[in-house]
């Protein structure tokens, strides 16, 4: 064999194993789009990558997640979401709520979405039914708006002399005239008066507050909204300042300071919402899994909240509560 001969055969050889030690591995890309930042998300992070550890999938080694945030506000979602559409991903998960969900259906009606909110999906027109999803959409309901007016229900039990209550809404929500309705109806049954507070800027957190003692209510009660449930430590916070007992839908609220929390459970959700999106990689198509409810609705209450109120709450609301903060 002549020289140039030998070296080019050695080349030819050495081609055909270059590729297999060169060529990147391709992996599954998730879009992943949430109505707040990354950091008051962590704990729903945490339980999402749980779930999809569950089902076999790994940021670190075998799957890609590119995140979408909207800071906050709303708006900004569809954009969000049709960034996320042309990244072409195999499966869009929509977090944290309703106004999510329904960005990402807008955006594209072929790549399956998993969603995770806590309002009814087929009320709000994201799926057909829960049973039968049917389209490109599938995923996990609690029932944290169901129960807003269970909230108002907690709070009258704690202060049955009062014969009004605060409402907090943020009217850019999909869920809000639903849950103000079911309030309306708690609030005849029970015979007290309600007055609506509407925000969507934190900035206005302050005078919500303020206003609850002018307006001579004996506190304050916040419909589900992932704005507020993300703005926790703040409205604890503010509720100290202003004496306000106050309850909402997440447990961050009674954990950093507030009264009462009442709604489904998010690490739950979240977890479970993981484990559909493995599934979904595996190859499962979403009008396959019937949309997952979780039951679970918990009660907090922060004693030492109440104390410094000067609230005696009753065993009654004790002996409901799933836990209890001493």
């Amino acid at each position: 064999m002549r020289r140039r001969d030998f070296i080019t055969a050695i080349g030819g050889a050495a081609a055909l194993t270059l590729p297999l030690r060169a060529q990147p591995l391709t992996v599954p890309l998730i879009g992943y789009i949430g109505p707040e930042s990354p950091e008051p998300f962590a704990s729903r992070l945490k339980a999402f990558r749980e779930g999809l550890g569950e089902s076999g999938f790994s940021e670190s080694r075998n799957v890609a997640i590119e995140y979408r945030w909207a800071q906050g506000q709303y708006n900004r979602l569809p954009a969000l979401a049709a960034d996320l559409v042309s990244r072409k991903p195999a499966v869009i998960v929509a977090a944290g709520g309703a106004p999510a969900a329904l960005a990402a259906k807008s955006a594209t009606s072929t790549i399956t979405i998993v969603f995770e909110m806590g309002g009814d999906p087929v009320a709000l027109g994201v799926v057909d039914s829960l049973s039968r999803p049917g389209g490109n959409l599938t995923g996990v309901s609690s029932l944290s708006v169901e129960v807003s007016r269970k909230r108002l229900e907690f709070m009258h039990e704690l202060l049955p002399t009062a014969t009004a209550f605060a409402v907090a809404v943020n009217p850019t929500s999909p869920t809000a005239d639903s849950q103000l309705k079911n309030l309306h109806a708690a609030a005849d049954a029970l015979g007290v008066q309600l007055h609506v507070l509407t925000t969507s800027d934190e900035r206005e957190f302050d005078a919500m507050f303020s206003s609850v003692s002018q307006l001579k209510a004996g506190g304050l009660v916040f419909t589900s909204d992932p704005y507020f449930a993300f703005r926790s430590q703040r409205l604890a916070a503010l509720a100290t300042r202003y004496g306000v007992p106050a309850i909402t839908q997440s447990r961050d609220f009674p954990n950093a300071g507030g009264l009462m929390s009442y709604g489904g459970d998010f690490m739950q959700s979240h977890r479970r919402a993981g484990i559909y999106t493995g599934r979904i990689l595996k190859g499962e198509k979403p009008a396959d899994l019937p949309v997952h409810l979780v039951t679970k609705v918990e009660l907090f209450v922060n004693l030492k909240a109440a104390g410094t109120l000067g609230i005696t709450v009753p065993s009654s609301l004790i002996s409901s509560a799933d836990v209890v903060i001493e």
